[in-house]
């Protein structure tokens, strides 16, 4: 996994930090913590994206963003596990690898 793809993955763990923050934010430090979360969030998105297709920075940052808010929705609030909701994650998830995996394959073929 080069660097860029690592900067897609913090670049959503950062997406899932500012999601909670929007609900939960309570007092200055909170929000101030919530704005610099958007911030890095997006320059790392916008900074991935430009070397690799654009698409599939998107769908990959969004796919993990959903997968991990729900998880931090589980173990950060007590929401209730749900059989169907872990099997369509599941699905997402393996469509955000297949994706990754075709990207890799076309830069190959580029180069």
């Amino acid at each position: 996994m080069n660097k860029t793809w690592v900067s897609v993955i913090i670049a959503a763990l950062f997406e899932v930090g500012w999601v909670i923050g929007l609900k939960h934010a309570s007092g200055i430090l909170e929000w101030g913590a919530t704005v610099i979360a958007i911030i890095v969030s997006f320059t790392l998105m916008i900074i991935a994206a430009r070397s690799l297709p654009v698409g599939t920075v998107y769908a990959v940052f969004v796919g993990l963003d959903t997968a991990g808010t729900v998880f931090a929705e589980i173990i950060l609030f007590g929401y209730p596990i749900e059989i169907s909701k872990m099997v369509f994650i599941g699905v997402l998830l393996l469509g955000v690898i297949g994706l990754k995996m075709l990207s890799k394959k076309k830069n190959k073929e580029v180069a």
